[in-house]
């Protein structure tokens, strides 16, 4: 990778319901697994849970665009993920968007 490089990073956090952990984190994993086989331009898939919370999940991706991420949403195995974890969440996921800071020649 090139120090000019610059990826498309996404951060989202979601906060579930009490017992709806385990089902959350297996569609979480089955999207990651998938983008990861399936899709060229996903480049990292990392479903996390944060130290000291029992009921959040970051998901941290990165593909090699912006257009790449649009494409992963077009993905037949996101309609599952997005529709299925939607009944397992407190409120609407906080998703940030980022590019990865090119280094200085």
């Amino acid at each position: 990778m090139s120090s000019t490089t610059s990826h498309f990073v996404v951060l989202a956090e979601f906060r579930i319901k009490e017992g709806q952990v385990p089902a959350f984190l297996a569609l979480a994993h089955n999207d990651a697994n998938e983008s990861l086989a399936n899709e060229e331009g996903c480049l990292a898939f990392d479903v996390l849970t944060p130290e000291g919370s029992d009921n959040l999940v970051v998901l941290h991706e990165v593909y090699r665009d912006r257009a790449a991420f649009e494409h992963h949403m077009q993905m037949p195995h996101y309609a599952p993920f997005k529709e299925g974890s939607a009944p397992l969440l407190v409120d609407e996921p906080s998703v940030r968007f980022f590019y990865t800071a090119t280094r200085p020649e």
